[in-house]
């Protein structure tokens, strides 16, 4: 990643290092997993380069916090959601998903208790070691289109087999969609003792306006 060592040359020319760095970075490091539980004791397989950078900045951070003794903390995260960083763009497009039966998992993190969870590792984080931030829901991703489609009162997205969807979508679109993952969050909850504001996506969806209001 270059960004993270141009970040890391600038630090290490400083007078001043920090005395602990937060990292956040990408629960897609993981690649697909099939639909399988998953927590911090998974070997990494990136299968895009996104993932491959990110994973790759991991190491160049580990390095720096043995190097310097910065305590480093990393931060695995995924689909950052909020009530304005839904995707009613998306919907109102008419961009496909996935039929059920061929629907991957997919997992969240609200941005509010995603910003918890940095103060948190600031607080409790320990050195070189991984937490992934990660809400307690179980959602696949049409299940997630189609509950944000009714509560903007929107019009559910179009369901199409894998092969249909390569076709209907873009690269990237597609590769978030050919990765399933269920990944646990003890550590988050236990070692750093986050109380996630918003243990499921549904809990957000009920705070929003009517649909009229849309």
């Amino acid at each position: 990643d270059p960004r993270c060592r141009r970040l890391l040359a600038a630090l290490s020319q400083s007078e001043s290092l920090p005395r602990h760095l937060i990292y956040v970075g990408t629960t897609g490091i993981y690649g697909d997993c099939r639909g399988e539980w998953l927590d911090e004791t998974r070997p990494p397989a990136p299968q895009t380069p996104r993932a491959r950078r990110r994973l790759a900045a991991e190491t160049r951070l580990r390095e720096f916090g043995r190097r310097t003794g910065c305590r480093v903390s990393l931060l695995r995260a995924p689909g950052i959601y909020a009530a304005e960083r839904l995707p009613r763009e998306r919907l109102l497009a008419g961009t496909p998903t996935l039929r059920p039966e061929d629907d991957v998992y997919t997992n969240h993190i609200h941005a509010d208790d995603l910003a918890a969870a940095c103060i948190a590792a600031l607080r409790r984080g320990r050195a070189n070691r991984v937490y992934i931030v990660v809400d307690s829901g179980e959602m696949r991703l049409g299940e997630y289109f189609d509950a944000v489609a009714a509560a903007l009162g929107l019009p559910l997205p179009p369901r199409l087999s894998r092969s249909e969807l390569a076709a209907a979508v873009s690269p990237v679109q597609l590769s978030f969609m050919s990765e399933s993952r269920r990944i646990r969050n003890r550590r988050l909850l236990q070692e750093l003792k986050l109380r996630l504001r918003y243990p499921h996506v549904g809990d957000t969806l009920a705070t929003l306006p009517p649909p009229s209001v849309y």
